[in-house]
């Protein structure tokens, strides 16, 4: 009696194991697809940049991860695709740190203004241990930062008027993209914020919804809006270093050699976008020029001064201490 019940656990562990062999063999042939949405076009050097990404992952996971560049808000605006990762949809989203700062205040100092004085020293911030223990802080949120390091360029105010002054700004209805930091710096600087997509930038100005917007090079041409705007004052007030986002609930389906792809191929990803980036700043400055748009130089001490009261206004004061003794190192 004994001998048989044996047997059978015997019979039983054989085709447990057969099981579990077979379930982790169809685990390594299952396909993952991300879908990345960004609001940039095609030609922008963060698409290209995730474009690269594309690539290396498809690689390195020998196609177990797909990654889809969707550019030009095909899927949406930021905020419909941000909800829709973090509701666990396979998307991610190139984003900014003011939007996450609704989350968790302290990334809201990367999009502040004034905080650094150019992308390299947002590179430094965005990847010491500081920032990263902020990222963390997202996903008990339901988002995974896959990395940080998405330069942008840095933002100006553009209209067909000169704003070098807060009394040229008076008045001036700017778009923003909605976030608090982004209205209150606009409203410090002495401008109106207005809140529309980046969708409805060009028809804004067109229609005159808006009299100016503040953004960077590389999406002012891949806009087209030097076509409705023809001055460009260069406050550079905000250096615009992005992320790259993903659903908490996604990044713990894949298996942990493919989040260990992925965190990796977008941190290269990024310095790729941002070294390139940064390379081609004065090329899309000259192309504008050759479109008739004049660019003037400001005096920023004035708006220096103007935007001091944002950070304890948006509780940012100890998060921009803290960020200021990372960059002294």
């Amino acid at each position: 009696m004994k001998r048989k019940g044996f047997w059978r656990l015997g019979v039983t562990v054989v085709v447990l194991a057969a099981v579990l062999s077979a379930g982790s063999a169809a685990f390594a042939d299952k396909v993952f697809v991300l879908k990345v949405s960004s609001v940039l076009n095609d030609k922008d050097p963060i698409i290209l940049g995730l474009v690269e990404m594309q690539k290396a992952v498809s690689e390195r996971s020998n196609g177990r991860l797909a990654i889809e560049v969707y550019p030009s808000s095909q899927l949406g605006s930021t905020d419909d695709s941000q909800e829709q990762a973090k509701m666990g949809a396979n998307i991610a989203v190139v984003t900014d740190a003011a939007r996450l700062a609704g989350i968790v205040k302290e990334i809201g100092i990367l999009g502040a203004p004034y905080v650094v004085d150019d992308y390299k020293g947002a590179l430094k911030l965005v990847k010491s241990d500081l920032f990263k223990s902020w990222a963390e802080k997202l996903e008990p949120h339901g988002y995974k930062s896959l990395s940080f390091n998405w330069y942008q360029g840095t933002r100006h105010f553009m209209g067909n008027k000169p704003l070098t002054t807060q009394e040229e700004m008076r008045g001036v209805r700017t778009r923003t993209p909605g976030a608090p930091v982004w209205r209150e710096s606009v409203a410090a600087m002495g401008a109106t914020p207005v809140d529309i997509s980046w969708a409805e930038v060009y028809p804004g100005m067109q229609q005159k919804v808006v009299d100016a917007f503040e953004a960077q090079y590389p999406a002012i041409v891949g806009a087209s809006l030097f076509e409705v705007a023809k001055v460009v004052s260069k406050t550079g007030h905000f250096q615009l270093m992005t992320g790259l986002v993903c659903g908490k609930k996604f990044f713990d389906s894949l298996p942990e050699d493919l989040q260990t792809i992925l965190l990796e191929e977008a941190e290269k990803a990024g310095d790729f976008a941002t070294e390139m980036t940064a390379s081609k700043l004065s090329e899309y400055e000259e192309f504008m020029k050759s479109k008739g748009v004049t660019f003037l130089d400001v005096d920023i001490a004035p708006f220096k001064a103007a935007v001091e009261p944002v950070y304890e206004k948006l509780g940012l004061t100890e998060a921009r201490k803290r960020a200021i003794e990372v960059l002294a190192k």
